[in-house]
């Protein structure tokens, strides 16, 4: 059965490079954990990179503005790699198409330097969904009718944002890959621009090996997350090791925050066919 490994000081000797999810790792979307703040500095202090992998759908630099408001220290990380930033490559391949754009007005920054037209749902070429409208109170059924009408229209959706659900406080909410999924079970295209899939850690690596200034084994790469469909299952994929964090969305399935049950755990990752390197219940050193 899983144990839970305590302290991360016990496995970092083994990595140089930490690709370290964000939201429910780093914070909760409210306040920075300052246990996982301190463990990545100290990581970095000892002559590791830590690579920030999110699949928040706005750019690198706009994710460093937000978690600077929740008090996650510059000094945690060498770069990140966003999935807003996979969506912008793949917006940037489409030049002058029109767009319609399903997510919250927080997220247009999205788009800033962009060659595209804004339209609505009936006249656009194609969709980026970043998010719900008002994630405090819709569900993706209130976006039942929306998405008959772009599966009729056999419109392409890019997803910004791959998470079904994301922390807010001692919340759930919905994120763009619920309405995504939903979509995709309607018969309509999507391509889902982070975490699972393998083009925003093919970015993440690029950035850790610019920032050591050497290329980096994946052996020696450990990804770190509390998401088992997007965070283990993405880390499987793309070859590398996962520290998964039980005290993420995942707590409620497996007990409680502070007292997970590894049976449970386990169950839930044969039921996946994938498991982690190493299972912890927050990130501390």
């Amino acid at each position: 059965m899983i144990k839970l490994t305590e302290h991360f000081s016990a496995l970092a000797a083994n990595y140089d490079v930490i690709l370290s999810d964000v939201w429910g790792v780093l914070h909760n979307g409210v306040a920075a954990f300052p246990g996982a703040c301190d463990a990545l500095a100290r990581f970095r202090a000892g002559g590791g990179k830590v690579i920030l992998l999110t699949n928040a759908p706005r750019p690198g630099e706009a994710v460093s503005l937000q978690i600077d408001q929740f008090g996650v220290p510059r000094n945690v990380y060498d770069g990140v790699a966003s999935s807003g930033d996979v969506t912008c490559g793949v917006v940037a391949q489409r030049p002058g198409h029109s767009v319609f754009h399903l997510g919250p007005e927080r997220d247009i920054s999205i788009f800033d330097g962009l060659d595209l037209r804004f339209a609505p749902v009936e006249t656009a070429d194609y969709v980026v969904c970043t998010g719900l409208f008002n994630d405090e109170v819709e569900t993706p059924e209130s976006y039942r009718d929306m998405l008959m009408a772009m599966r009729g229209r056999n419109l392409f959706m890019v997803c910004g944002n791959p998470d079904a659900v994301v922390e807010r406080g001692d919340k759930l909410v919905y994120c763009a890959g619920s309405i995504a999924d939903f979509y995709a079970s309607l018969g309509g295209e999507v391509l889902y621009a982070g975490k699972p899939y393998g083009p925003i850690y093919e970015m993440a690596i690029a950035k850790a090996e610019q920032a050591r200034g050497t290329k980096v084994p994946l052996p020696r790469v450990l990804a770190i997350g509390d998401s088992i469909r997007t965070d283990v299952k993405g880390a499987a994929a793309f070859g590398i090791d996962c520290l998964f964090v039980t005290a993420g969305i995942h707590a409620e399935e497996i007990g409680s925050r502070d007292n997970p049950d590894l049976r449970q755990l386990t169950g839930i990752f044969a039921d996946a066919g994938i498991s982690a390197r190493a299972v912890t219940r927050t990130l501390v050193w």
